[in-house]
């Protein structure tokens, strides 16, 4: 397990900024997951998250139709496949990330790697004992805050429509 490549998730199925929210909702149901990669052409443009859903949209009263644009978070972090997995496992430490897109040398989206995933990882390798005292820097809550600003806007900068318009309209 040196490299990210060794214990990412390939074949994550992004969604688009032009997805409802309810197709991110039936999406996270269905792969039992609570974040998604949303991309336009294959590049990561944002993540969204079970929590986004409900902070940022139906808590603000916006129906299930809403696009995702609005909604989405675009700064995100990510890692490369060829990235050494004990620096992205620091990262992810430092930063209190349980997930990390993984992209190529394109910058295209080919993954997830996520803290379930090396884990899975190294039970296999090392054993439940061995594999618990690897990783439990990476399970500690992170110093300061990971949430930065969250920003709202096209891939270009500029400001989103409003988050309520609805799929098709």
């Amino acid at each position: 397990m040196n490299k990210v490549s060794d214990v990412m998730t390939r074949g994550v199925q992004p969604l688009t900024p032009d997805d409802s929210m309810l197709q991110a909702a039936q999406a996270m149901e269905m792969l039992e997951v609570g974040a998604l990669p949303v991309c336009e052409g294959g590049r990561l443009v944002g993540m969204v998250t079970d929590r986004d859903l409900v902070l940022r949209g139906l808590a603000q009263g916006y129906p299930p139709a809403t696009r995702l644009d609005g909604l989405i978070s675009r700064q995100v972090q990510s890692c490369h496949e060829d990235d050494a997995l004990d620096d992205v496992l620091q990262r992810m430490a430092d930063t209190g990330m349980r997930r990390l897109p993984v992209l190529d040398g394109s910058q295209h989206l080919v993954g997830m790697v996520t803290l379930r995933d090396v884990a899975a990882k190294a039970v296999k390798r090392l054993g439940a004992a061995r594999a618990g005292e690897a990783l439990s820097d990476t399970a500690r809550p992170p110093a300061t805050s990971r949430a930065g600003p969250r920003t709202r806007g096209t891939t270009r900068g500029g400001t989103a429509k409003d988050p309520s318009q609805q799929v098709g309209s």
